[in-house]
Parts: C-alpha cells; structure tokens; sequence
C-alpha cells in the first residue's frame, strides 16, 4: 500500500485515525497502542505477507537485546560482558540484512573473481529491512549508553512499526518518538495538527504524483530505453533523474511528516533544500539528514572521528561514505557513488585548508553539477548505462546556438558535431525543458516544505492551497507509481 494510492488515503488512514482516537478517547490507550501497531504490520503485509515473519522476529530479538543492555543493574552471572552483547546484536542485524540484499551481489562478485558458477539466491528483498535494521541498531546502542528506558514490547513495537516512517524513514531515535506517544496531550485530536498535517502531506503528494512522477518518465526513457544519447540528450536524462529523486523522497518524507502530525507525533526533518548547497559538506547537512545523523554518530564518531589528526579522518570519512554507498544497494556503482562523495569531501576539507573562498555562485555550480553527475552512478542499473549517459553528457553531438552562430560554424560538421538551432522534442515530449526550468525555480527561490511548516497559518488561503494542490495531485496518481528509496 502506497501513501499515493487510492486505498490508502481514502480506506486505510481515515479509518486508522478515526479508530486510534475513538479508542484513545474512551480511556482504551492499550487497545489503541495495540490497533496503531497491528494498523502498522497490516500496512507493511500488504505488499507481501511473507515479510511480516522477518520484522516481528527482528522486533523480538532486539527488544530482548535491548533491555539487557539498558539494566542500570547489568547480571554478573552472564558470560558475556555488554559490550560484547552489544556487538553480537549489532553483527546479527547486520548478518540479517547482508543475507537478504547483499548474497546474490558476493555470489556475482565469487563467480566472476574464481570463473565460479553458483546459483544466485534470487531473494526477495523485505520491504523496508535497510530502514529498520539501522534504527534498531541505533536503539540498540542506545541502550547500552542508557539512554532508553523500554516497558514493554507493545510500546517498542509502536516505536519500530508507525505506518508514516516504517517504509523509508525518517530514521528517529527511541528518545525522540516514544515520549511524544506517551505525552497526555497527544492522545485527543489536536486539529491545528490535523491542518498541518494535511497541507504538508498534500504538498509531499504533489512532489511525488505530479513532479517525480514526470521526470520519471523522461529518467527512464534516457537510463533503460535508449541506446545512444546526444549531449542534450544525455543532460535531460540525468537532471531528470536528479530532480526526480529529489521531489520523489522529499515528498515521501513530506507525507510521512504530514501523516505523523495527524496522530500528534512530530518526526524531525530530513530535507533542508539540499540542492541549495555550496559546498558537498553543505549538501550532506541538508540531504536524507537523518541517514547522516546515524552514519556521523555511530560510524564515523566511533572510527575517531577528526579526533586523531587530519589523515585519519580523512580515512574515517571514505569509510563513512563507502559504507553509506553499501546501505544504498548492493551493487559497484552505489560503492563508486559513495566513494565519490567521500572523496569529495576530503578535497572539500583540503580546498578549506587553504583558506581560498570561491564566488558563491561558482561554488553552487559546481556543487550542483558534481552531485548531478554522482547521481548517473546512483540511477543505472550497471556500468554501462552509467557510461552511456556521462559520455554523451560531455560530447559535442547535438549542440544547439542560436541561428546567427550556426552558419559561423558550419566548419564544426567536418569533425562529425552536429549543431542545431532548436531544442528537440525529447521522446517526443516538448515539456522537458520548461519542467526542468520550473524545478530550479521551485528547488532554489521558494522556502522548502519544513519553513513552510513552521510558518503555516490556518486561513482560507490555506485551506484553499491545500484543495487545490490534493485534488490535482489525487487526480494525477498513476497506479504504477512506487517510491524510489523503497529499493534501498
């Protein structure tokens, strides 16, 4: 079930809400604990039942995990110390989520290395493993620093499973969800919430069915379909996708902030503009900030950080990144990917060393472009796609200039450039470049969804913008849509 589905917003939330309430409203704040998580597993089963057995048992286990590590008053008379109780956990989730999306990715790699012929796994990938693998590990670690205090599994369970950032995160922290569902304030419809909610959800729809829905088109058509790419072709593919993977997450995660709020609970932000940045530094401050929340705090901190001179952390700072790439897919190009962001931003800390700042705009540029072209790694399926689009990115075939320079270069067709003097109708959509114009328009002059959170004010211009932008985004819901982060 998707948030941009018919099902979902006209079946499964009304009646989650209405039921949650009624019973939270009553004094049945077990009962009403107890339907958010059964609301929550029924949500995540609905793609395939077959998954359920894999969170239910993932939940069991650390939950038992997690409340032995968090005794202030730890049992001597177990062999093993926390720490290593601590680590077993850790390495079991990991071994959990290796298994299911990294087996057939070894296996590949075995029989190509030692000309092997094992029969891959083709397994099936459980929705959402990667999201709730890390933040049970985080809550694990948690734990062991004392800073969760667990009662019982029902209540654990509400902390792994809620419906709104079970699927692609937010990645939350034990402390920053569990006291919100505990505040008594928080148990009766708070309808300023409800108006908040709904205008965010509305706008993160919209991002999702209206605008990455779109690029997604032109995305595929440049990555899976074509075979050869011109230059401007090539440059549409690949902002295509930029921008679709953009409004696509960002408005996943606008919806499940708005859903949250719908239920009184405030997840933290996870997008602050990031194609607004300066510098890749800047960028990774702004992009899936939660995701680098968890990789600053519980890798790149515990491997030392910046605290043992500049070499090791650069060290420390690739192996972030690599890792991060890994989390992403099992796959060469998404560790190529990771690996030039890490490298990015080491040059990043060295270009500061020297104390030299570049035009603001020139810095944009270039970060812009930088993280445009990563993401080509990122979207194809192999290396050859990824060739295929960045060769024909920065060819000279098909460059277009105005009329009065094309005859001044005409000598440019001996050398096999074509020149035009039109843009072409890209898979036959001529929308293309007025879209990508819009975008830019969009992604760098307005305020983003979490601004305009904070500045919401319920008035009839409101409620009307809301109207509009959920009934045309209602409207615009393709039944083959899906969320690009559910593959990861």
């Amino acid at each position: 079930m998707l948030f941009n589905s018919y099902e979902f917003i006209f079946g499964f939330l009304p009646v989650s809400l209405l039921v949650y309430f009624y019973l939270q409203k009553n004094g049945f704040t077990r009962a009403s604990t107890f339907f958010l998580v059964f609301s929550s597993l029924f949500f995540y089963s609905w793609w395939n039942i077959y998954y359920l057995p894999i969170i239910l048992g993932s939940m069991l286990f650390n939950y038992n995990i997690g409340n032995i590590l968090s005794r202030n008053s730890y049992n001597t008379k177990i062999p093993f110390s926390k720490k290593n109780i601590l680590i077993s956990g850790v390495l079991i989730n990991l071994i959990l989520l290796g298994y299911f999306k990294y087996s057939d990715f070894f296996i590949d790699n075995l029989n190509t290395v030692f000309t092997l012929d094992i029969e891959p796994l083709n397994l099936l990938l459980p929705l959402a493993i990667s999201f709730f693998t890390f933040q049970q590990i985080a809550y694990l670690i948690d734990s062991y620093r004392l800073e969760t205090k667990e009662y019982d599994f029902l209540t654990y369970a509400v902390f792994v499973t809620f419906f709104p950032q079970l699927i692609a995160g937010p990645i939350v922290h034990h402390k920053e969800m569990m006291p919100q569902f505990a505040n008594k304030h928080a148990k009766n419809i708070n309808y300023k919430n409800i108006a908040l909610g709904l205008f965010i959800f509305s706008i993160g729809l919209f991002k999702k069915v209206v605008i990455a829905d779109t690029f997604s088109i032109w995305a595929k058509a440049g990555f899976d379909l074509s075979i050869n790419l011109n230059l401007l072709e090539a440059w549409a593919t690949s902002l295509s996708y930029t921008f679709q993977l953009y409004f696509d997450f960002s408005g996943y995660t606008d919806m499940a902030i708005g859903l949250s709020l719908l239920f009184n609970i405030k997840l933290p932000m996870n997008f602050n503009s990031p194609y607004k940045a300066n510098n890749i530094q800047d960028f990774w401050r702004r992009w899936h900030m939660t995701l680098s929340r968890f990789l600053r705090d519980y890798i790149y901190i515990p491997l030392g950080g910046s605290r043992k001179g500049n070499f090791r952390a650069y060290c420390n700072i690739m192996i972030t990144f690599i890792l991060g790439g890994i989390w992403h897919g099992a796959g060469w190009t998404f560790i190529f990917w990771g690996a030039l962001h890490g490298g990015a931003l080491v040059i990043y800390h060295l270009w500061s060393q020297l104390g030299i700042k570049l035009w603001r705009y020139l810095a944009w540029f270039i970060t812009f472009n930088f993280i445009n072209i990563s993401w080509v790694f990122f979207r194809a399926k192999d290396w050859g796609d990824a060739i295929k689009v960045l060769s024909a990115m920065f060819s000279l075939n098909a460059i277009v200039v105005p009329k009065y320079l094309a005859n001044q270069l005409w000598f440019l067709k001996q050398y096999d450039i074509e020149i035009s003097t039109k843009w072409r109708d890209f898979w036959g959509d001529e929308w293309i470049l007025v879209c990508m114009i819009v975008s830019f328009i969009l992604i760098l002059g307005f305020k983003n969804s979490s601004e305009k959170l904070e500045s919401f004010k319920p008035t009839a211009l409101t409620a009307m913008a809301i109207g509009v932008l959920f009934f045309v985004a209602s409207i615009s819901i393709n039944v083959e849509s899906e969320f690009l982060y559910f593959n990861f």
